[in-house]
């Protein structure tokens, strides 16, 4: 019997598409990239038309052996690497090592991983798009050039260990301007008056109303004393309705997830990272074991700028939408939606479930806690895209005293449509905070029951959380949201911002290094011109320039800056930041310094006093063993998060997790918070002949549930 062989890049993917395809097809995984740049060497050659210099990852040789032996074996071959840029880069680089022909038609592609996408991807093969490959390459030989010049510069004139990236050094720009901006806001006081009134002969009847303008202008209350003098003349005045208008208001779902999207939503919702976002949309993507159905991929490609959906997909929600909520909420028509972005490719959906059917509570017990929350986000918002507008009842009421104007807004739900399931985050505060407004008719007389003025001051631009970031990057053409999670990353490990109240602030660090950046390569780190990059990108990637002129025209005269920067600036001494804690060697305080897995505490007696030590987050909980010591976060000499007494050496106390803030109910004992698939987040006692287990509310931690 012939043999046919599909790779992909993930075991995880492998066995639900093996599961598809049955016996006879044998299906591979290569693990991602097999090959890359080099990190040692820029790997660019820049004389001769930049052509990049491969060499095999490390720990890919057993892979890439038993690939080619299976290669032998098979009839045919399909390449089923990702369907966008990378995939397409992985595919390439894949029929060159296993020697296949990038021209044959052994190139397929799907947008979900479920047998009916499976199957016409098999009956639609095509040759590798080399336009996609070069716009791939292209990019990874312009943010090599960026970072493997600009980098070094930045250790010769701040410190060793700092990096620079064509996107990164961007989105730090981003975060310096608006602290920038933050800096130079000056406060300025202002006053509202806001009244309570009722009908004359109806006191129950009591609303609130804001003064809006006097003597027929915008009001403006710049200071107390201001205020009390209206109070004073408001309280001499009668007051009566000059107008009652009535309206209706719709209010349009928003619609399906686009990568940006989902990663804003789960941040402001769930509290995700981008990174954890993106981790967790990989594994509903690839498949998780969903009871007696095996490995089951439960939403469509997660890498996508599209919004677009598939008419069967929309017919099947429809179904879902009727028996779930009831034909009320389903539209005559389904809805239809147009991505923003112009260089976003059509042939490409949204994010959505493999089958609408599938419902969040049907797989909740099959997988963990954070994989449900992400798929019923996913779920939730898909359906309640393809269901009608909510319809508002609109109220406002115009009041007028003399020469002041009181106005009241209210508004209800009068058909909540889509909002039954879903709303924005960002719009959920607008309802809450208008009510409806009692019976009120024009000409009527009312009573003025109290005045409230009330001081103000005006606020400076917010800082940007990950949300907020996340959409600015997308809505100015910065990167792409696939590369969003990693940039945000690279920016706090080198500690070039730092969090606070969830929302990024520069270090003196960041200043440093944007300051440099700023002054010496403006053009490079102006948004619009990376946004332009990144449109000469999709236009290499639609075969309409040349990869090659493309990166010549960024790098020459980046090459010229660099010369020029290089001769021109001087060393800048940033001064380590001093603790509080003494170097018990040699008295000294010791300083904060930055390494390979984060800060950590230094003697500035350097040679002399070679002191180190990790600096320990503490969690508040009392070591078991020598009940002396505190339990406080270290790290191993590979990077990996642990927790240990602090009284270390005279206490060994460790533990691979967290300990529980409160000890085990049933006998005492330290208890532990662990994580698996089936169970979510749970609590465990330490003392194995205890066996307490609990469920609890899962502990969000940056940079996802791997450390946990």
């Amino acid at each position: 019997m012939s043999e046919k062989l599909v790779i992909v890049e993930s075991p995880a993917k492998a066995k639900t598409i093996s599961k598809i395809l049955g016996r006879s097809y044998r299906v591979k995984a290569s693990n991602g990239h097999v090959v890359d740049l080099p990190r040692s060497q820029l790997a660019v050659d820049v004389e001769n038309d930049f052509k990049p210099k491969y060499i095999t990852i490390r720990g890919r040789g057993k892979i890439i052996k038993e690939l080619k032996d299976s290669v032998k074996k098979a009839d045919r071959v399909y390449l089923a690497t990702d369907p966008d840029r990378e995939g397409e880069a992985i595919s390439w680089h894949l029929a060159q090592t296993l020697g296949l022909d990038p021209e044959s038609t052994c190139r397929i592609e799907f947008h979900e991983i479920t047998k009916k996408a499976v199957k016409t991807a098999l009956e639609n093969p095509r040759p590798i798009d080399l336009d996609r490959v070069n716009a791939q390459q292209a990019r990874r030989v312009l943010d090599r050039l960026f970072g493997y010049k600009l980098s070094p510069l930045l250790w010769a004139k701040i410190r060793r260990g700092l990096s620079a990236g064509r996107v990164q050094s961007v989105a730090l720009r981003l975060i310096c301007q608006r602290e920038a901006e933050i800096d130079d806001f000056k406060q300025e006081e202002y006053w509202s008056i806001t009244g309570e009134f009722s009908p004359v002969d109806r006191e129950k009847d009591l609303f609130s109303a804001q003064l809006v303008k006097v003597k027929g202008k915008k009001v403006k209350i710049p200071h107390a004393e201001a205020a009390a003098e209206l109070k004073t003349q408001i309280e001499k005045t009668s007051f009566r309705i000059i107008e009652v208008k009535k309206s209706q208001r719709k209010r349009n779902p928003a619609p399906p997830f686009t990568t940006s999207t989902l990663q804003q939503e789960a941040s402001r919702k769930l509290g995700f990272s981008a990174r954890k976002t993106m981790s967790l949309a990989q594994q509903l993507y690839e498949g998780l074991e969903i009871g007696g159905e095996g490995s089951v991929g439960l939403i469509t490609y997660l890498r996508t700028d599209s919004v677009r959906i598939a008419a069967e997909a929309q017919e099947e929600c429809r179904t879902v939408i009727a028996a779930q909520y009831g034909k009320e909420y389903l539209p005559a028509k389904p809805p239809f939606y147009k991505t923003k972005a112009a260089a976003a490719q059509e042939a490409h959906e949204a994010i959505r479930p493999t089958v609408t059917g599938r419902l969040p509570q049907e797989v909740k017990a099959f997988i963990s806690r954070d994989q449900f929350r992400l798929y019923q986000l996913i779920w939730n918002r898909f359906v309640a895209s393809q269901m009608p507008p909510a319809v508002l009842d609109i109220m406002t009421v115009n009041i007028e005293g003399g020469e002041f104007l009181f106005r009241a807004n209210g508004s209800k739900i009068k058909f909540p449509g889509f909002l039954i399931l879903y709303q924005e985050d960002r719009d959920d505060k607008v309802d809450k905070e208008e009510g409806y407004l009692p019976d009120l008719q024009a000409e009527a007389d009312l009573s003025l029951r109290a005045l409230h003025p009330e001081q103000h001051f005006t606020q400076p631009p917010a800082r940007y959380s990950e949300a907020m970031l996340v959409k600015t990057l997308e809505e100015n053409g910065i990167g792409r949201p696939s590369t969003y999670a990693t940039i945000i990353d690279t920016i706090r490990k080198r500690n070039y911002v730092e969090m606070e109240n969830k929302k990024f602030i520069p270090t003196e660090l960041g200043l440093v290094v944007d300051r440099l950046l700023k002054e010496n390569f403006p053009r490079v780190i102006d948004p619009t011109f990376t946004a332009r990059m990144e449109e000469k990108l999709d236009l290499v990637e639609e075969g309409k320039i040349d990869w090659v002129e493309t990166v010549r025209d960024f790098y020459e005269p980046f090459s010229n800056e660099l010369e020029k920067a290089e001769a021109t600036i001087e060393r800048v001494e940033l001064a380590d930041e001093v603790s509080t804690i003494e170097c018990e060697h040699c008295g000294r305080m010791m300083v904060y310094k930055y390494g390979r897995y984060g800060r950590f505490l230094a003697c500035p007696g350097y040679p002399d006093c070679k002191n180190i030590k990790s600096i320990q987050k503490e969690t508040g909980v009392t070591c078991p063993e020598c009940k002396k010591g505190q339990i406080v976060e270290r790290r191993s000499k590979k990077g990996r998060k642990f927790f240990g007494c602090n009284q270390y050496p005279n206490c060994t106390f460790t533990s691979w997790y967290p300990p529980a803030q409160k000890p085990c109910p049933e006998c005492g004992a330290l208890c532990v918070l662990k994580k698996n698939k089936t169970k979510g987040e749970y609590m465990a006692c330490t003392n194995q002949d205890c066996g307490y287990e609990q469920p609890v509310e899962a502990v969000e931690t940056e940079g996802g549930t791997a450390d946990v």
